[in-house]
């Protein structure tokens, strides 16, 4: 499409949907105008590509998750589409920065973390790689909270996303799923038949919106299914009888549902409200997949020829006992049948190791509110001892940890691992631990069901999309290719010795973070200085992260340049963005803690020309492609086989930044591509993590005969100002769960191995070289179709 064609269709969109010429059209106009147009461009090709699909027989690859963490969709979708050249020079005519177009559109509320954002990775990689492919998931109305920092505490507020996010989506409520809740169960036999009834039940209609994602210069589409709970119909007779508050709470209470992303469960009512958006999720989802299936093929027989389904870790694990549902009770399947094929159909990713993360429903609470699924799920149970105990014969304490439900619990991931084909774990590491700890007996039962899939990135965002600077450097040495395949970045090892290209990627990088400086000054008033070393820590606020471990060296280093004002110290900006669960009280405490010592260190003028803090409120998708490329530290730092794999760690790597890290997750296989040289490791492994654990830890043993951990522990626990941070210095004194002190020794020798290395600055920008060329395994092209390979068994469709 030429640059005038492009015009014209603005133009007419413009015309056609609010009656103004581009010239005069407000920013939001323009917007909403080329959100239309690509929407309406992908749902043609959407259309296309599933008659491509399905004309060949194709499998379809459902990806249930209970978030899709999508960030923007104009600048990606018209970058895959070809577009986002003319757009910027049609725009550019009119004399309009297209980076002001891009600014109107808010983050989608549909995720929060790293399972939400690989879920859409997911969605793009399906895409592009042809894979036919629907994302499962719940539109909620406020997503998970607009995060406001006030006087270093995080507080909560809704993010109304919608208004600006809607035009993205199309409704289709002729399609709604009605989904039961709570009620009693009928049963009896006629004639051999078992019949359900299924009485006095709350009906809650699910009716969907569709988001398309398109695929990278090619045909393919993937669709993302959204949910929206509605109540059934209006209580009309308890509105005309005046009764207005209860004619309105029952459409209050069914849309309770897709109101709000992890709700907190710290009470009862956030536990059955997260229990019901889960069966919300698995049932409408399960009945759309069985209604897609029946109006191809007329049959269910053939369902695991024709449909994969993925359960992204445990949110969604009712669909198994949902598909059950429908099959013995709606289609009259017998219970072998079914569970064949639930088996062949269901397959399972899990995304911790840690068995406190795993779900568990309270069986009253279960019982009550899926009265039909609790009674599927005690047959599976039943079943599954018998299995279990044919292949552990005799062994109670095994068959009573491995079964469906025990300690009145409903176990949500061994539901997962008993039904699916294929268990797989998200990094090399983390498949090998699951096999070896959480999952270990499941392994034991059934090896071949184990696998591992790496987690990939959606790597044009981050770098087409998010660093023009570096592409320009990279289309001049190594040519365009990789833009369509990553693999094709490792040319770029033939330049680890070029000077003039490591002398231009420094610049690249400097000029990347002066951008972001002069963003973060625009849009939050913070100064930094793009000459000191932007070292990035931004991920969930938890303790296995240890964001702590990280303030506490930053403390160490604030009371080493007070009593050493001239010390030889290369400037530092500590770059911290994370949210904290609503209910996690610890976590809120580690904000608070880095937010002080930021107001501490940044107003204290002996050290702040050295050293600084800054907390990004409201981190998001749009601000991480605004921060990776003018990254130069990535902290990795979570305790040794407690991060299943990490994402964050792959996008910057891939613009170039240097992992500071334990060997956790993906950072083993970080370090083994570029290079263990080329990355700052530390940290206990795995294997002494379990040792120490297994003799008992006692962080006094560690904090005893060490000064500085001494001096940075009765500092915070004294506290500046009137605060002081006890909890968090309690906590690291006498439990320390994720072993920060035993790890602090260590990572303080690392941060001064990063000052020496830094200040090189052409082996600096060798070690950056040898990330950005080896990164292009991190793809998640490449993970979808391993996936499509060793466990969809799916086939591309060009």
């Amino acid at each position: 499409m030429t640059t005038k064609e492009f015009s014209t269709l603005l133009q007419n969109k413009l015309t056609s949907e609010y009656g103004v010429d581009l010239s005069v059209a407000s920013n939001q106009q323009i917007y909403r105008a080329l959100a239309l147009i690509c929407r309406q461009m992908m749902s043609d090709n959407y259309k296309k590509f599933q008659s491509k699909v399905i004309g060949t027989g194709s499998k379809q690859v459902y990806y249930l998750c209970m978030e899709f963490l999508m960030g923007r969709s104009l600048k990606v979708s018209l970058l895959n589409l070809g577009l986002d050249k003319v757009c910027k020079d049609a725009l550019a005519a009119a004399d309009i920065n297209v980076d002001t177009i891009y600014e109107e559109e808010p983050d989608a509320g549909l995720g929060n973390g790293g399972l939400g954002r690989l879920a859409a990775c997911y969605l793009d990689g399906m895409a592009t790689t042809g894979i036919g492919g629907t994302g499962y998931s719940i539109l909620y109305e406020y997503g998970i909270f607009k995060q406001k920092i006030v006087d270093g505490w995080q507080q909560e507020r809704a993010d109304n996303w919608l208004p600006g996010g809607q035009v993205w989506l199309k409704s289709h409520p002729e399609q709604a799923i009605e989904v039961r809740f709570d009620g009693e169960i009928r049963e009896n036999w006629d004639h051999g038949f078992h019949y359900v009834q299924h009485m006095n039940y709350n009906s809650v209609m699910a009716v969907p919106s569709d988001m398309y994602v398109q695929g990278y210069d090619g045909s393919g589409v993937a669709k993302l299914r959204l949910w929206q709970a509605k109540a059934p119909d209006f209580d009309m007779s308890s509105f005309s009888l005046g009764n207005y508050s209860t004619a309105m709470s029952k459409s209050a209470s069914a849309e309770l549902i897709s109101k709000v992303l992890y709700p907190n469960d710290n009470h009862v009512e956030g536990k059955i409200l997260r229990l019901r958006q889960q069966y919300f999720l698995s049932a409408a989802s399960i009945g759309d997949i069985v209604q897609n299936h029946l109006s191809t093929y007329g049959t269910l027989e053939n369902l695991p020829d024709m449909v994969a389904i993925q359960l992204n870790d445990t949110h969604p694990t009712l669909a198994i006992p949902e598909m059950m549902r429908i099959l013995l009770d709606e289609c009259g399947f017998d219970w072998d049948k079914s569970f064949e094929i639930c088996q062949k159909v269901f397959s399972y990713t899990n995304h911790t190791v840690m068995a406190e993360a795993l779900e568990k429903w309270n069986v009253d609470i279960f019982k009550m509110t899926l009265p039909r699924i609790y009674q599927i799920v005690c047959e599976m149970d039943r079943r599954c001892r018998i299995d279990l105990n044919k292949a552990f014969p005799g062994d109670k304490g095994k068959i009573d940890y491995m079964a469906l439900i025990g300690d009145n619990q409903i176990r949500m991931a061994n539901i997962c691992a008993y039904t699916s084909n294929s268990i797989n774990g998200v990094s090399k590491l983390h498949s090998e631990i699951i096999k070896q700890s959480v999952f270990h007996d499941y392994y034991l039962y059934k090896p071949a069901a184990f696998k591992n899939v790496t987690n990939g990135i959606a790597y044009r965002r981050w770098l087409l999309g998010a660093n023009p600077g570096l592409c320009k450097l990279l289309d001049e040495t190594i040519g365009t290719e990789y833009k369509h395949d990553a693999s094709a970045l490792s040319k770029l090892n033939a330049y680890a010795g070029d000077k003039t290209v490591l002398t231009e990627l420094n610049k690249i990088k400097l000029a990347n973070k002066q951008e972001f400086a002069n963003y973060l000054a625009k849009s939050t008033g913070q100064v930094i200085d793009p000459n000191s070393i932007f070292d990035c820590q931004v991920k969930r606020m938890h303790e296995y992260k240890r964001q702590h471990l990280n303030a506490l060296n930053i403390a160490a280093q604030y009371l080493y340049l007070k009593a050493n004002p001239n010390a030889d110290f290369i400037p530092k900006t500590y770059i911290f963005g994370a949210k904290a669960a609503p209910g996690y009280y610890m976590a809120k405490q580690m904000i608070r803690m880095i937010c002080k010592l930021g107001d501490l260190i940044n107003n204290d003028p002996d050290v702040n020309q050295k050293l600084r803090i800054v907390y990004l409120e409201e981190y998001c998708v749009s601000l991480s492609e605004h921060l990776m490329p003018a990254s130069e530290v990535s902290e990795q730092i979570s305790l040794a086989g407690t991060e299943a794999s990490g994402t964050g760690n792959m996008k910057f790597m891939l613009n170039g930044a240097i992992t500071l890290g334990t060997l956790d997750g993906a950072n083993v296989e970080i370090a083994n591509a570029a290079g263990s040289e080329n990355e700052i490791i530390f940290g206990m492994l795995t294997q002494e993590v379990e040792n120490l654990k297994r003799v008992g830890y006692h962080p006094s043993s560690f904090i005893t005969g060490d000064d500085i951990a001494n001096e940075v522990l009765n500092f915070l626990e004294r506290g500046w100002n009137g605060e002081n941070f006890h909890e968090v210095t309690s906590n690291l004194f006498t439990n320390d769960p994720y072993m920060v002190m035993a790890d602090f020794k260590d990572y303080r020798r690392a941060q001064s191995d990063l000052q020496k290395l830094y200040a090189n600055r052409e082996g600096w920008a060798k070690m950056s070289l040898k990330n950005i060329a080896n990164s292009g395994i991190f793809s998640a092209d490449r993970s979808v179709l391993d996936y499509a390979r060793d466990i969809w068994h799916a086939p591309t469709v060009k």
